[in-house]
């Protein structure tokens, strides 16, 4: 944890303005100290409160762009519906990735890393059709209605 709040606070500063000096300067007013290094994970957690309070506003995690096509989103809303059910034991992306390499490695020509590399229609389509029939298999109901 302590090193993703020193992250925090970097990209805080950065994001502010605030220079080395400057940021050593605060550290050292709020918790009297002035390196990252030798803060408590209380202490980094006050200089990021402080931050805030200057505009700073935290960021939970990378997000990702969506998927560049229709049929793609359509595969990572059916794998995130899946999760949600209960059904994976890796609901994150590696996980997607993982079920596609394992699935199709042997029938496809190549597997690509990541699935928003897929360009062939049958392949999607082989990964569409696999993730539905995993959810009837469990008795999911996907109520896409609710979705935007």
């Amino acid at each position: 944890m302590s090193d993703a709040l020193r992250k925090m606070i970097f990209v805080g500063c950065r994001e502010l303005g605030i220079d080395t000096e400057t940021r050593k300067e605060m550290q050292a007013r709020l918790t009297g100290k002035s390196s990252l290094v030798d803060m408590t994970e209380a202490e980094l957690k006050l200089v990021v409160d402080n931050l805030k309070q200057r505009g700073f506003k935290a960021q939970s995690g990378r997000k990702r762009k969506a998927a560049p096509r229709a049929d793609l989103r359509l595969i990572h809303v059916l794998w995130a519906k899946l999760g949600e059910a209960g059904a994976l034991n890796d609901p994150s992306r590696a996980g997607l990735n993982a079920f596609i390499r394992k699935q199709f490695g042997n029938n496809w020509q190549s597997v690509p890393a990541d699935v928003d590399m897929l360009r062939d229609w049958h392949q999607i389509d082989d990964v569409v059709q696999a993730l539905k029939a995993w959810a009837r298999r469990i008795g999911a109901d996907f109520d896409f209605k609710r979705v935007r």
